[in-house]
């Protein structure tokens, strides 16, 4: 139990040194929280296999996998952008020419949207929703991510 203590504290000194305090933080962190919740509701899918609900956790795995997948590049993303603009407080840091505005606001919506991912699956879960609209719904994630990358490297 100790050791996973020093280890939460030198996770969270290492996301201060590289994430800041700021919005780069929060928006990675509210990534985060919503990939939880999306593994949270798929554990719940997994336990009512027994109850014909296999075929949905199977076709979900993928899913949650992808989405976990693009954490790495969100944390990047989050990591770059505190590098070009440090962040220790709830406004974007002014004089970047306002593109690290759209960066973070594509790195809210991808957090945003893998929020609504997670009910999807909740919605699965209950039997009132399908995997076509959880397949959506990490699309739009993706989404999100990529234009967040793009415009954090210039792309248009």
């Amino acid at each position: 139990m100790l050791k996973g203590l020093f280890g939460a504290s030198r996770q969270a000194r290492r996301d201060d040194a590289e994430l800041g305090k700021g919005v780069w933080r929060r928006a990675h962190d509210r990534y985060r929280r919503g990939l939880d919740r999306f593994h949270q509701m798929l554990e719940g899918v997994e336990g009512d296999q027994a109850e014909g609900q296999g075929e949905n956790y199977a076709a979900l795995v993928p899913i949650a996998n992808s989405l976990a997948g693009l954490l790495a590049q969100v944390r990047a993303i989050a990591v770059q952008a505190q590098a070009a603009a440090p962040s220790e407080g709830m406004e974007i840091p002014t004089g970047t020419g306002g593109y690290l505005n759209d960066v973070h606001r594509e790195l809210s919506r991808a957090g945003n949207a893998l929020a609504a991912a997670a009910e999807a699956v909740a919605l699965v879960r209950l039997g009132v929703g399908n995997v076509a609209g959880v397949e959506r719904k990490a699309e739009i994630v993706e989404d999100h991510v990529i234009r967040a990358a793009e415009l954090l490297d210039g792309r248009p």
